[in-house]
């Protein structure tokens, strides 16, 4: 029940009350785990050391953050809701656990984390994309999180290529992480309970971090999956993809350039390579909105080019595609290792995507 902004109530149907006196608000993500079995199997599958420091993102009431007190040495929880802050704390004072509780209040999407073994959290659904990102890029790197979320974006964290929800979301997470499925969680679990079904996922941050420039890889990806169901040839003959590739290729030419005449041979950083394209483009890794998670394509922008210029560009951009025979593949049947050789072709060719 951290993070995210706190919408006010439309109505009376967006509240349930607790037996100790705390109002849950649906609207702002409160959904409190009552089934304790449930309670045991997460954290069991959570595999906690006595010696971890624990992260816990929404304790809501405490119900898990009890087991979590119990399971390891210290519990840091983030929670936005005062009311809950204050029942939580209500509730541990006096006892043995009261001196291994830390309770930070605030938003966790803009809180500073300190430094933890592991996370377990029943989330607020609202805020699975940014904050399952926030996590994979915290430093240093936890070893695993347990994590609820609803259902439908559970499946698409673990979806393989050739999956009906294979997505940029799932692409993206596993470059950086092992996400696996851990059990199914039904609606009634939860008091007030959700409109859907949940699920819990196991996400482990691989260690070493991948070295491919953020940036980079989320401005290809995008692209990639405009059409995920596309062939990628026809993607990059998108006079809209076309154009803004050309313009990321021009601008690091110059730039090579003027490195070049002031500095001799000297290799462009990925710090200038990915401050390139456009700087009010959206670069949030965050699961594609619609049916068909598919990126909105505007009018006319099926239409090739025919201009001699961009057209001698275009045929650069196709033959990287036609080495790697990439030309008639779709972006929602490749797998990791195909994406990050032909993104390696098209960095090779200087083609580049921030």
């Amino acid at each position: 029940m951290a993070g995210g902004k706190m919408k006010k109530e439309k109505s009376k149907h967006t509240s349930a009350p607790y037996q100790g006196g705390v109002t849950f608000h649906k609207s702002k993500g409160q959904h409190i785990l009552k089934n304790p079995l449930l309670v045991d199997s997460i954290v069991q599958k959570a595999g906690i050391k006595s010696t971890d420091v624990i992260l816990e993102i929404g304790p809501g009431t405490g119900n898990l953050t009890k087991k979590l007190l119990e399971a390891g040495k210290m519990v840091i929880a983030v929670e936005l809701d005062s009311r809950m802050v204050l029942e939580l704390e209500r509730r541990f004072q006096g006892t043995p656990y009261s001196t291994r509780l830390k309770v930070i209040q605030g938003d966790v999407l803009k809180t500073d984390l300190p430094y933890f073994d592991i996370c377990v959290a029943n989330i607020p659904y609202q805020i699975s994309s940014p904050l399952t990102f926030k996590l994979l890029f915290h430093q240093p790197a936890f070893r695993c999180a347990v994590i609820m979320f609803q259902k439908e974006f559970a499946m698409r964290l673990v979806a393989q290529p050739g999956d009906k929800l294979y997505c940029r979301l799932s692409v993206n997470t596993q470059l950086y992480a092992r996400v696996s499925h851990l059990l199914k969680v039904g609606r009634n679990n939860f008091r007030p309970p959700p409109k859907v079904d949940s699920s819990v996922v196991r996400i482990e941050p691989r260690k070493p971090r991948p070295q491919v420039n953020a940036k980079e890889w989320d401005g290809f990806i995008r692209i990639c999956f405009i059409r995920k169901n596309k062939t990628l040839g026809s993607i990059f003959r998108l006079k809209h993809v076309l154009s803004l590739l050309e313009k990321n290729y021009k601008t690091l030419q110059a730039l090579q350039s003027s490195q070049n005449a002031s500095l001799g041979n000297t290799d462009i950083g990925m710090d200038i390579i990915s401050s390139l394209g456009d700087s009010k483009e959206d670069r949030n890794m965050e699961m594609d909105v619609g049916s068909d998670n598919e990126m909105e394509v505007e009018d006319g922008d099926d239409d090739e080019d025919t201009e001699g210029e961009v057209s001698e560009f275009k045929v650069k951009v196709l033959d990287v595609l036609k080495e790697g025979q990439f030309e008639e593949k779709r972006a929602s049947k490749l797998t990791q290792q195909e994406f990050l050789y032909l993104l390696s072709l098209f960095n090779k060719a200087g083609i580049h995507f921030s």
